[in-house]
């Protein structure tokens, strides 16, 4: 396995309405999904930037009680197993595809991260 970058970045909020204006009027970022609690950001780039707010955070990402950081891989599966042999402990199944997914797991300082992958990476 080998970490290419972070290519993902969530933050969950109580205070969601300040920190979508905050991604709008002083990053200058502009959403692709835009609902009543979670945005998700694409930089120029490829990588995103997601807010999720208290409903957003309920609904499935109980896990987040602090920003959430994505490695960038070439393949979540590989890397995965990887890991796992490693001892890390992951949340959940894959997502999406090995070349085009991601999988959140517990790091040591007990804070939850992410490995991702992007199909134009590859």
């Amino acid at each position: 396995m080998k970490v290419k970058g972070i290519a993902w970045l969530g933050t969950p909020t109580d205070r969601y309405p300040e920190m979508r204006r905050f991604a709008l009027n002083v990053l200058g970022l502009v959403p692709r999904i835009d609902e009543e609690d979670f945005a998700v950001f694409d930089l120029p780039d490829g990588d995103v930037f997601e807010v999720f707010g208290p409903k957003a955070i309920a609904q499935d990402h109980e896990f987040m009680h602090a920003p959430v950081g994505g490695f960038l891989v070439d393949d979540v599966v590989a890397a995965r197993r990887e890991m796992e042999a490693k001892g890390v402990l992951f949340i959940g199944p894959v997502h999406g595809t090995p070349e085009d997914g991601w999988s959140h797991f517990f790091a040591p300082d007990g804070h939850v991260y992410e490995i991702t992958s992007r199909l134009w990476e590859t």
